[in-house]
């Protein structure tokens, strides 16, 4: 009965967490990060302040969280990365997990609070890079390093290889998003355009047959 009654109590606090974040997403694009306060963000998730402020003591604190949930949700985490051993398999699941990741209205928002504040607030941009983007950057990037160390790919610079593979991604999924309201590409076009970045990652780092 304890274990059921603790498991319970764990599931409450994540259904308020998420409750919370998402409030705070929601507010800090429509009031900007400056002009919403924790107690209004109580109130829109509808969790005492004492909750609140239990989980998240500082507006700085809700940020960091809301950035590091976004990029680790399905697909932000190292453990989603491939293992070595096929290029084309592996490249093919980053992309797809990666697309999904960026193709999410959170995502978007998050993205568009940080543009909006950063002259500001430079901190919520130096949290949106060092807690977000360079992790799963820098996921991507030691992916291409185990398939060169395995001889699966010739990736002398597995830096500026991740850098060109999410970037074509990204310009494709995220940006055209940043700056039109209307831009909602298809399913089968976001897959075709992750598919395209893969065939252009092979033709470029695939190693050359034996002379």
């Amino acid at each position: 009965m304890a274990a059921e009654l603790t498991a319970h109590h764990r599931r409450l606090a994540q259904q308020k967490r998420e409750a919370i974040t998402s409030a705070a997403t929601e507010l800090f694009l429509d009031r900007g990060y400056d002009g919403t306060s924790l107690a209004r963000i109580a109130e829109a998730a509808g969790v005492s302040k004492s909750t609140l402020f239990k989980q998240f003591p500082t507006k700085a604190a809700l940020f960091e969280a809301i950035v590091t949930e976004s990029w680790q949700r399905d697909a932000g985490d190292t453990a989603a990365r491939p293992q070595a051993g096929d290029l084309r398999s592996g490249l093919t699941a980053i992309g797809h997990r990666y697309a999904d990741l960026i193709g999410r209205p959170r995502m978007t928002g998050l993205f568009r609070i940080v543009i909006a504040e950063l002259p500001r607030f430079p901190e919520l941009g130096r949290m949106q890079f060092q807690l977000g983007k360079l992790p799963y950057f820098t996921s991507v990037q030691h992916y291409l390093e185990s398939e060169h160390e395995a001889g699966n790919a010739d990736v002398p610079d597995a830096e500026s290889a991740a850098n060109q593979f999410l970037g074509m991604i990204a310009n494709y999924v995220l940006w055209p998003r940043m700056l039109l309201t209307g831009w909602n590409p298809a399913a089968s076009d976001i897959h075709n355009a992750v598919e395209e970045a893969v065939q252009t990652m092979l033709a470029r780092y695939t190693p050359a047959p034996p002379a």
